[in-house]
């Protein structure tokens, strides 16, 4: 059943009874925590930086149709093809018609969070065309039949035991927890299929606008073989990926690895412009940029045009205590995590539950804390609450706890009472200052944390005595 189909709760307590998940989110989390920290602390002047980061991407979105005309005008003068699609279907159609047209058969497909967003490998496997995973968490999840739980590490909940089960299962290799000797088997694997491929499939991390070209980070190497090898290749891009020229690269490409994974920079850094030229011995002979709308363009001028500010670093999700919880799935989405509850709502407002989203936060700040362009993401989040409010999306006990509470608190009898009432309540089940369970439905509280006791005296009350004692 997909995620898609079983409600939030259902999602989120599946989740925090998965004790596997919980030691691979564990082990992932906390290793780039740390790297990041490192990595920014390393820096004279991070918060500089950071804000000159966040200029830059305030300035493209604010002249984002001019630049994306200028990024396909230069494209088509480098010798290749831009496809503008509105939306998810317009995309799927015109790789799908590509693919048909050029004979292809078998595609290679490097990580991409839009190909995700907008299903593409459904529609080009229901299109007789085989499609192959070659980013190596990608790959992990294409065997498991799964979708990213990560912006960056889409594997990120599988444990080292559960891939060695899968390469056993899917590729008949031994079983081994080593991690070198998994990497290998997948890259002697992977090999054959770059050299059968017909077309390569690639994201894009960032367009640049004045030189026509893309560009795209990686660590493994894949994206560079699935550009060049086969003969045709095709970069998904959603259209506020982009920057204006090679020195606002320049600064994006300091703050992404940094916050991704906690690098200077990423192993391997891409600039794409166009297809192979004359005598050039590497490259594919045809280049096509996708320009993904899929609903961006209605986010941009919005209320919620932030949250086009991201360039996908998934350090929110990292610092974030739900999803360090409840790990990617249980968002439902293609994207999870603080910005992932912003989004989903904004791009996939279809989805069942999705409103739930913004809920999934204790609001701490962490993710705008560690986020590169300082997004604002509580504040979305809590704008995102108060329309699902307007729109009726609400429990209806809910809305009588909440007028109970607004009646309690314009009541001062009323007030007094309720507070001596749980000063009492507190002192019958309290332990020590805190409450281990308390009854129905408040015990969803206490099923994962202690509540604290109410003082034996109010404020009120304190500040009267203080007064009668001088």
């Amino acid at each position: 059943m997909a995620a898609s189909t079983i409600s939030f709760y259902d999602r989120v307590d599946t989740a925090l009874h998965d004790d596997t998940l919980k030691t691979a989110l564990s082990r992932a989390t906390d290793r780039f925590i740390g790297n990041r920290a490192g990595a920014i602390g390393a820096l004279s002047d991070a918060g500089s930086l950071h804000d000159q980061a966040r200029a830059l991407r305030a300035h493209a979105l604010a002249n984002l149709d001019q630049l994306l005309v200028r990024l396909a005008a230069n494209v088509e003068a480098c010798g290749g093809n831009v496809c503008w699609a509105s939306d998810g279907a317009e995309a799927r159609r015109y790789i799908s018609e590509l693919a048909r047209a050029r004979g292809v058969r078998s595609i290679v497909k490097s990580k991409s969070m839009a190909s995700e967003e907008i299903h593409l490998n459904e529609a080009l496997e229901e299109a007789g065309l085989e499609v192959v995973e070659t980013d190596l968490g990608e790959y992990i999840i294409q065997l498991a039949g799964e979708t990213p739980s990560h912006i960056i590490a889409p594997s990120i909940h599988k444990t080292r035991e559960q891939v060695s089960d899968l390469f056993h299962k899917h590729l008949g290799v031994p079983k081994t927890d080593d991690i070198p000797t998994m990497t290998q088997t997948a890259r002697t694997t992977l090999r054959q299929r770059f050299l059968q491929a017909d077309m390569g499939i690639s994201g894009v991390n960032f367009g640049v606008a004045d030189e026509g070209a893309i560009v795209i980070v990686e660590n493994e190497g894949n994206a560079r073989l699935s550009t060049t090898v086969p003969r045709i290749h095709v970069a998904i891009m959603g259209i506020e990926r982009i920057v204006e020229k090679f020195d606002d690269l320049a600064v994006m490409l300091q703050v992404l690895a940094r916050s991704a994974t906690g690098q200077k920079l990423s192993v391997y850094t891409s600039i794409i412009s166009g297809p192979a030229r004359l005598g050039e011995p590497d490259g594919p002979e045809e280049f096509h940029l996708v320009l993904l709308d899929n609903g961006r363009s209605r986010i941009l001028g919005g209320a919620y045009a932030e949250s086009l500010m991201c360039i996908r670093c998934g350090a929110c999700l990292n610092a974030c205590p739900v999803y360090q919880a409840i790990g990617g799935h249980a968002y439902g989405g293609v994207y999870s995590g603080p910005i992932g509850a912003v989004l989903t709502p904004l791009l996939q407002p279809d989805l069942p539950d999705v409103h739930m989203l913004p809920q999934a936060s204790s609001l701490c700040g962490a993710c705008q804390e560690v986020c590169p362009v300082r997004i604002a993401i509580p504040d979305m989040l809590l704008r995102l609450r108060a329309d699902a409010v307007k729109a009726g999306k609400y429990h209806p006990a809910e809305k009588a706890a909440i007028q109970s509470y607004a009646i309690t608190m314009r009541n001062p009898t009323l007030y007094r009472a309720s507070g001596n009432a749980g000063r009492l309540a507190s002192r019958l089940i309290g332990r020590k200052g805190r409450i281990r369970r308390l009854p129905p439905p408040l015990h969803l509280w206490t099923r994962m944390r202690d509540f604290p006791a109410l003082p034996a005296k109010s404020f009120s009350e304190l500040w009267e005595e203080r007064n009668r004692n001088g």
